[in-house]
C-alpha cells in the first residue's frame, strides 16, 4: 500500500504537467517539436522515478528532481517544467522534512534557494521578474518545508503518545507483581527474624529452666516485645506510608551495584540521576551492569565512569571505561558466552532507546544507551559533528557551483539604476515575516503588531520598487502568513493547556480558575485587526494602480476576501486544536483507567495477603502476646511456632499465586504509595507527603472520596512536577495538589465536585495549577465499619 501511495503523486504530476504543456500548446494548434518532446519525456521519466523513492532517499530525491528540472529549463519552452519544477520540488521537500531531521530539511532549503537564486544571477541577473519569482519560489519552498516539520512534530507526538500508552500498559501488569513481591520480602523478613528468634529463646529457656530458672523470664519478656514488634511490623506491611518507599530506589540499586564492583578492586567512579521505577529502570541497571561485568572480565583495574542522567527528552546511559592498567591480567576474559552485546542492544531497545559501543581514543571501551526521559518520546540517535560537517560542505558544494561559469566566461556588466528593485524590497518584507512567525510562541503580541504593520508596507514597497505584475499577489504573500499566525492561535485556543501546562498566550484563559496566566483578549479584536490591515494594504495596492472600479466596491472587495482568508483559517485552527485536545483527552483516559486498574489490582492482591495475615499470622501473634503476658513459656513456645508456620503457609500461597476470593475492593488513602509508584514508573514526576495530623482511621466515604479525589487530580499531571499533601485538622481533611494546572479543566473539576459536594465538602482552585479541596471529618451513616 505504500509503494502505491508514493507512485500516485508523481503520476498525478505528469499529468498535469502534460495538460500545461505539451496539452495547451497541442490545443492552439502549435504542435511541439520532436525533440522537446523526448527531452521532456526524459526529465518526467526521470523526476518520477526518483520521487517514487523520496521516503527512502529524500535528499538524493531533492537533488535528482532539482537538477533534472533545471537541465531540461534550457532547451525546452517556458512553461515545459513548470508542474514538475515547482509541485514536484515542493513534494520532495515536504517528504524530506518529514522523514528527516530539522537540521538537513532547513539547510536543504536555504541550499535550493540559494542554489537557484545564484543560477539565475549567473544567467541572466537579477531583475525585478526574477527577484519576485525568487520570493515567490522561496515561499513555496519554506512552506512545504514547514508542512513537512509539522507533520512530523505530529507523527512523534502520537509515536510519544503510543510510547507512553504502552509504557503504561506494561507497568498496569507489573505492579500487582510488584506489590506481590514487596510482601512477601518482608514477610519472609518478619518470619525469619522475629517469629524465629520467640521460639529459639523460648526453646532455650526451657532447656535450661533447671538450671537457669531466670532465663524463662527474660524469655517471656522478650516474646511480648517481639509480637507486638510483629503486629506493628505487619501493619506497615499491610498499609506502608504513601511517602514512604519501602523497596530501594533505582539510584540505590545502581549505587550498591557500583558499591559491589568497587570491592572487587574495580575503580568506579558514577554520576546517577534518580530513576521513576518501571522498565526503564530496569533497562538502565541491566546495562550498567552487563557494562561493568564486561570491564571486570576484559580490563580489570580500569578505571571505569558510570554516568546516567535523566532528562525530559532522554535518558542516558554511559559505561566508559579506560585502557586496562599495565601487567592487569583479564583472568574473566573467556568466561563470556559471547552475547553480551546482543543483550546490551536488546535491553536499550526493549526500553524503546538505542545503543552504541566502541572503542574510546585511549584505548578504553564506551557503552552509550540513549532511553525515553520523562515524555517518553521516541528517541533518535545522536548525529556525529563530522556528518553535520559533511552535509554543510556537500550544500556548500552545490550553492557555488552555478559560479563556476563565471570563472571562465565574463559577465556582461549590468547597467544599474537608482530604484531599489521590488523583488529585493519584497525578500526582505518575507524575510521579516518569516521571524515574526518564529517569535510568535516567545512573543505573540509584538509578533502580531509586526505582522499588522508589515501588512501595510507591502503596497509601500509595490509602489516604491515599481511593481507592475499582478497588484494582489504581494497583498496575498501578506495575508497568508497572517493567517497562518491567526490558525495557530485558534489551535492552542481550542487545544486548551498544553501537557506541560502551558496555556495558549493569544486568547482569553479558557479556565478562570488561573486568572494569573498572561492572555489575550479572546475578543474578534485580533481578526477585525488583521482583516482591516489586509484590507486597507489591498486597497491602496489597487488604488495606486489605478482602476475604474469605485473606490466603494474595491474596499468591501478586499474587505471580504480579508474577512474570508482570515474566517477560515481561524475555522481551520479551531478545528485541528478540537481534534488534538480530543485525542490527547482519549489517551489521558486511558491513562488514567490504566493507571486505575493497576492500582485497584495491587490494592487486591495487598488486601487478599492482608486478609490472610489478619486470619492466621496475626492472630497467633496475638495469642502468643497473650501467653507470654499469662507466663506460660511453653505454650507461648508453641503459639510462637504456629505463627511461624502460618506465615510460612502464607509465603508459599503468595508465591504460588492463589488469588482466592475475588476480592476487589475500592482503594483508600492507604493506596497512594501504589497510585505514586505507578505514576513515576509511566513517567510523571509525583510526590505525596502525609502530615503527622493525619489520622490513622478516617470515616469510609471520606477516606473513599479523598483517594478518588487525589487519583482524579494527579491523574491530570503533566510534565511539570506535581505534589500532593494531605493535611487534617480536628474536623477537616484538605488536599493540596500543586503542579497540576489541568485540574482547572471542566471536565476534572466536575468529577472533583461530584466527590466533594456529596460529603459536604469544598473546592477551590489557585494560580500556577493549585487544587484545594476539603473534606469534613465526620462519618456518613453506615460507615461505622472500614472496608475489608
Amino acid at each position: 500500500m505504500k509503494r502505491t501511495d508514493d507512485r500516485l503523486l508523481p503520476v498525478l504530476l505528469i499529468c498535469a504537467q502534460a495538460v500545461v504543456w505539451p496539452g495547451a500548446a497541442l490545443v492552439r494548434g502549435a504542435v511541439p517539436p520532436a525533440s522537446a518532446l523526448l527531452v521532456a519525456a526524459l526529465v518526467a521519466g526521470v523526476v518520477t522515478a526518483a520521487l517514487a523513492l523520496r521516503r527512502a532517499r529524500p535528499v538524493t530525491t531533492l537533488v535528482v528532481v532539482a537538477a533534472a528540472c533545471a537541465l531540461g529549463a534550457g532547451p525546452l519552452p517556458t512553461g515545459a517544467t513548470a508542474v514538475l519544477g515547482t509541485a514536484g520540488v515542493a513534494l520532495a521537500l515536504f517528504t524530506l522534512a518529514t522523514e528527516r531531521d530539522a537540521f538537513t530539511a532547513v539547510l536543504c532549503v536555504v541550499a535550493l534557494a540559494a542554489w537557484q537564486l545564484l543560477y539565475n544571477l549567473s544567467l541572466h541577473g537579477l531583475s525585478d521578474r526574477d527577484g519576485l519569482d525568487l520570493v515567490l519560489t522561496s515561499v513555496l519552498y519554506a512552506a512545504a518545508c514547514g508542512a513537512g516539520l509539522l507533520v512530523r512534530r505530529a507523527r512523534r507526538g502520537r509515536e510519544a503518545a503510543e510510547r507512553l500508552l504502552r509504557r503504561a500498559e506494561s507497568e498496569r501488569h507489573r505492579l500487582p507483581a510488584v506489590e506481590r513481591r514487596r510482601m512477601e520480602r518482608e514477610l519472609h523478613d518478619v518470619s525469619a527474624h522475629h517469629l524465629t528468634a520467640v521460639v529459639v529463646t523460648a526453646g532455650a529457656a526451657l532447656g535450661l529452666r533447671d538450671r537457669r530458672p531466670e532465663l524463662a523470664a527474660e524469655a517471656l519478656e522478650f516474646a511480648v516485645e517481639t509480637g507486638r514488634e510483629v503486629t506493628r511490623a505487619l501493619g506497615a506491611v499491610r498499609a506502608p506510608a504513601p511517602s514512604r518507599e519501602d523497596a530501594p530506589s533505582p539510584e540505590e540499586r545502581l549505587l550498591d551495584l557500583v558499591a559491589g564492583f568497587r570491592r572487587l578492586d574495580q575503580r568506579v567512579d558514577c554520576e546517577i540521576d534518580p530513576l521513576p521505577d518501571g522498565t526503564l529502570a530496569d533497562a538502565a541497571y541491566g546495562i550498567v551492569r552487563e557494562a561493568l561485568t564486561n570491564v571486570a572480565r576484559h580490563a580489570p583495574g580500569a578505571d571505569t565512569r558510570v554516568r546516567v542522567r535523566y532528562g525530559d527528552a532522554r535518558t542516558d546511559v554511559r559505561v566508559t571505561s579506560a585502557a586496562p592498567p599495565p601487567g592487569a591480567v583479564a583472568h574473566g576474559a573467556g568466561l563470556g558466552g559471547g552475547r553480551g552485546q546482543a543483550f546490551l542492544r536488546s535491553r536499550a531497545r526493549e526500553a524503546g532507546g538505542t545503543l552504541t559501543t566502541g572503542p574510546t581514543a585511549s584505548g578504553g571501551w564506551d557503552v552509550h544507551a540513549v532511553l525515553p526521559g520523562r515524555t517518553a518520546a521516541p528517541v533518535e540517535r545522536s548525529v556525529p559533528r563530522s556528518y553535520r560537517l559533511a552535509q554543510l560542505t556537500a550544500a556548500v558544494g552545490l550553492v557555488v557551483q552555478p559560479l563556476l561559469p563565471l570563472l571562465v566566461i565574463r559577465a556582461e556588466e549590468m547597467p544599474s539604476g537608482g530604484r531599489v528593485s521590488a523583488g529585493v524590497l519584497f525578500a526582505l518584507l518575507v524575510a521579516a515575516q518569516a521571524v515574526a512567525l518564529l517569535w510568535l510562541r516567545r512573543a505573540p503580541r509584538a509578533a502580531l503588531a509586526i505582522l499588522f504593520g508589515l501588512a501595510l508596507l507591502w503596497p509601500v514597497a509595490m509602489a516604491t520598487g515599481g511593481y507592475t505584475g499582478p497588484v494582489v499577489l504581494p497583498p496575498a504573500l501578506s495575508l497568508l502568513a497572517t493567517c497562518a499566525a491567526l490558525a495557530a492561535d485558534a489551535a492552542a485556543t481550542a487545544a486548551g493547556p498544553s501537557p506541560a501546562g502551558n496555556r495558549p498566550r493569544l486568547s482569553l484563559p479558557a479556565f478562570p480558575a488561573l486568572p494569573a496566566l498572561p492572555a489575550l483578549p479572546a475578543l474578534p479584536v485580533l481578526p477585525a485587526a488583521a482583516v482591516a490591515a489586509h484590507a486597507a494594504a489591498a486597497t491602496a495596492a489597487v488604488l495606486d494602480r489605478g482602476t475604474t472600479v469605485p473606490v466603494w466596491a474595491v474596499v468591501a472587495g478586499a474587505t471580504a476576501a480579508a474577512s474570508l482568508a482570515v474566517g477560515a483559517a481561524r475555522r481551520a485552527g479551531a478545528l485541528r486544536g478540537r481534534r488534538d485536545r480530543a485525542a490527547r483527552g482519549t489517551r489521558e483516559e486511558r491513562l488514567a483507567a490504566w493507571t486505575g486498574d493497576a492500582v485497584r489490582d495491587a490494592w487486591a492482591e495487598r488486601r487478599r495477603i492482608a486478609a490472610g495475615l489478619e486470619t492466621t499470622v496475626l492472630s497467633r501473634t496475638a495469642g502468643m502476646v497473650a501467653e507470654a503476658e499469662a507466663g506460660r513459656l511453653y505454650v507461648t513456645a508453641e503459639r510462637a511456632r504456629e505463627a511461624l508456620a502460618a506465615m510460612r503457609a502464607l509465603l508459599d500461597a503468595v508465591r504460588e499465586g492463589e488469588t482466592g476470593p475475588d476480592l476487589r475492593p475500592q482503594p483508600t488513602l492507604q493506596a497512594l504509595d501504589l497510585l505514586a509508584h505507578q505514576l513515576r514508573a509511566t513517567g510523571r514526576d509525583v510526590e505525596i507527603r502525609l502530615t503527622g495530623r493525619v489520622p490513622e482511621r478516617l470515616p469510609t466515604a471520606v477516606d473513599l472520596a479523598a483517594y478518588h479525589a487525589a487519583e482524579t487530580v494527579l491523574a491530570a499531571v503533566g510534565e511539570e512536577p506535581a505534589v500532593l499533601e494531605l493535611d487534617a485538622d480536628e474536623d477537616r481533611l484538605t488536599l493540596t495538589a500543586t503542579g497540576v494546572p489541568r485540574a482547572a479543566d471542566p471536565g476534572v473539576r466536575e468529577r472533583l465536585t461530584t466527590r466533594v459536594t456529596a460529603l459536604g465538602g469544598t473546592l477551590t482552585t489557585g494560580p500556577r495549577g493549585t487544587v484545594r479541596l476539603r473534606l469534613p471529618l465526620v462519618a456518613a451513616p453506615g460507615d461505622e465499619k472500614r472496608e475489608r
